[in-house]
């Protein structure tokens, strides 16, 4: 931890066990406030007011006030809707994050939403395994409700008390200033899906990340037992599941898989989503959470080709082409970003520091993708100097059948998928 975040650590220690009242809450969030912004300007150092606190945690007050709605496109093409806090509110919960992350003990099988743990840090326990079972959780955000995170504040180790019916309740004041109410999926007792309206955790909430591991406490602790039981790893990041082993006891006929979905399902009070459910086996590519794992950790083939194809495109045509053609990939790609806000140099910075991430500095397929990029980075100020003609690519141009030549009647997204499987 930096000189920060370890005396927002200490204060949270030393003052939250002493907090009884709202206007203790208050005084506690204000001193970690201070500590966040530091020397900011005057508006970003004005102390949090009662009259936030209770606008904020009133519900029916504040509820069109409190989120701006969007939405992001998934891998398999549905959308997901995000929401992010207005300012006021966002504050708050930062706040409250600190206070969580202050308590929070997370397991060694848990990596997403933990300091100093990444993505990679899951995968590697599952290198060289001969079968991966990938699970996702669904509706992950959307199944923890205000009552599970009110009453996870009533135990150790926050010991919060609560008194039922009274708005200065502090479980009540933070699991409302945490969730917020949304049409929901649940299911009914014949197994039949139906929509209702629920308070929830807020996708986009700066709480929500850390209230989802505190409340995946006891699912983490019956997992890991499970797979100590069968004799195979065991890792989650955020909804994503995974278990690895020698042998394939992974079926859904198997005991294995039956005791994981009633302490999934029954016990923990989450659903498998079994679209998502996959068992890879060695002699196929094996991912988790992305990256592959049959002999290392690695990004996968088709990443490194993304990147080789904007850099291939800038040396060749130069930047403005290049900026050009990646907007236009990018935006469907990502179908909430601002063509403004979307710049070519940044996402490749961002991809090659994952990149380095992943496989290491010392890695020669990371080293020489940098090299060609800082020397680019160093021509960007300069003239650029005449660049052989760029394609024409229109909404019309179209791939032959062939994919070797482009043709008429395709869309951007069609030649840049061309281009990364030519390179």
């Amino acid at each position: 931890m930096n000189d920060s975040k370890e005396d927002i650590h200490r204060v949270i220690i030393d003052e939250f066990p002493k907090v009884r009242t709202q206007e203790d809450l208050l005084a506690l969030l204000n001193k970690i406030k201070q500590l966040l912004v530091g020397s900011a300007d005057e508006e970003t150092c004005k102390s949090l007011t009662v009259s936030s606190l209770n606008y904020y945690k009133n519900v029916k007050v504040s509820l069109r006030h409190r989120y701006h709605l969007f939405n992001i496109k998934k891998k398999s093409g549905k959308l997901r809707q995000i929401c992010a806090p207005v300012e006021g509110l966002k504050i708050i919960q930062s706040c409250l994050r600190e206070i969580f992350n202050a308590y929070y003990e997370p397991s060694p099988n848990v990596c997403g939403f933990v300091n100093e743990r990444s993505i990679a840090d899951g995968a590697k326990r599952h290198i060289g395994k001969n079968y991966v079972l990938n699970i996702d959780l669904k509706d992950f955000f959307d199944s923890i409700e205000y009552h599970r995170v009110k009453a996870m504040l009533c135990c150790a180790p926050f010991n919060l008390r609560d008194n039922k019916d009274n708005t200065q309740s502090l479980p009540f004041v933070i699991a409302n200033l945490c969730c917020t109410p949304k049409k929901v999926t649940r299911v009914d007792k014949e197994g039949k899906e139906y929509e209702c309206r629920r308070s929830v955790l807020p996708q986009g909430a700066p709480t929500s990340p850390i209230l989802t591991n505190l409340i995946c406490r006891q699912l983490d602790k019956k997992l890991y037992l499970l797979a100590k039981k069968y004799h195979c790893a065991y890792s989650r990041y955020a909804d994503d599941i995974t278990f690895s082993a020698n042998k394939n006891i992974f079926n859904v006929n198997t005991e294995f898989y039956s005791e994981l979905k009633h302490i999934v399902e029954i016990e923990c009070r989450f659903r498998i989503n079994e679209e998502k459910t996959r068992i890879q086996s060695r002699k196929y590519r094996q991912e988790v959470t992305g990256l592959v794992v049959n002999k290392k950790v690695n990004v996968t083939k088709r990443y490194v080709k993304q990147i080789r194809m904007w850099l291939y495109l800038w040396e060749t045509y130069g930047y403005r082409k290049a900026q050009n053609l990646f907007i236009h990939d990018y935006l469907h790609d990502k179908g909430n970003v601002k063509p403004a806000t979307a710049h070519l140099e940044n996402v490749l910075c961002g991809k090659l520091d994952y990149l380095k991430m992943i496989v290491g500095e010392e890695s020669h397929t990371y080293s020489s993708l940098r090299s060609r990029y800082d020397k680019l980075m160093g021509e960007l100020t300069k003239t650029d100097a005449p660049k052989p003609a760029m394609p024409q690519v229109t909404p019309q141009t179209k791939l032959s059948q062939d994919n070797n030549v482009l043709s008429d009647d395709s869309s951007i997204v069609e030649i840049v998928e061309w281009l990364i499987d030519k390179l």
